[in-house]
């Protein structure tokens, strides 16, 4: 399941636009976080178009925390992407990530376009699994989100074809996934010998995040690490 986040639109045009270029992907749901104007305003409603019932329907967070609650794969969004390589992120334009996501096995996707006028903070992308990016033209590499959101959805659309979103029982939870994180994190602390603990928690997350791991083996590391 792709699960498609919005956070905090400022304006109802782009709210509109969004809902259209989702129904036009067979996307049955919107997730709003903390929209800073009204999801069923006339301007939402009239570029909305036939996507009326996506804004009708769609769910409201208080948090990003909350909104991508029990997703395994978080994937954040961003138009320049040195914000989210600052912090050592898995960052790859979205063609790519399509790609990568179509070799692994996934319960639930999580797409997160950020706000329309100022996008996603350094420290919102460090807390993603992956950002995705459009190469566009270096000069003027921003933009609208709709129209973002067309090409992304449009990517990963095809990579749907060879199971991006196969479920499977087999598939460790996102509650597992951060339990395995946590204790290694706890054993790096405890590691003097170890300067840059933050630099090894990330590799160490980014490995097992691309080595589809299997409930079964993320069970066996956090009883080792344990």
């Amino acid at each position: 399941m792709l699960k498609l986040i919005v956070q905090e639109p400022k304006y109802q045009i782009n709210i509109g636009y969004v809902a259209r270029v989702a129904k036009n992907f067979g996307l049955k749901q919107i997730c709003f976080v903390k929209p800073r104007t009204k999801l069923l305003g006339v301007t939402a409603i009239k570029f909305a178009k036939h996507a009326r019932s996506l804004l009708e329907h769609a769910k409201v967070y208080s948090s990003l925390q909350e909104a991508v609650k029990g997703c395994d794969m978080i994937i954040g969004t961003t138009g320049v992407w040195e914000k989210a390589k600052s912090h050592g992120k898995n960052v790859m334009t979205i063609d790519r990530l399509a790609k990568e996501l179509s070799k692994r096995r996934h319960r639930c996707v999580a797409l997160i376009l950020g706000r329309d006028d100022i996008g996603m903070s350094k420290e919102e992308l460090a807390s993603c699994d992956a950002v995705a990016y459009i190469p566009a033209n270096p000069k003027y590499p921003v933009l609208n989100i709709s129209h973002a959101l067309a090409v992304m959805l449009y990517e990963l659309s095809k990579a749907r074809l060879t199971n991006i979103y196969q479920i499977s029982k087999d598939l460790p939870t996102r509650k597992e996934l951060d339990l395995l994180f946590r204790e290694f994190e706890k054993m790096v602390s405890g590691k003097e010998n170890i300067r840059n603990k933050n630099e090894v928690s990330r590799v160490f997350r980014n490995l097992v995040l691309n080595a589809r791991l299997s409930k079964k083996e993320v069970h066996a590391l956090i009883t080792a690490l344990k």
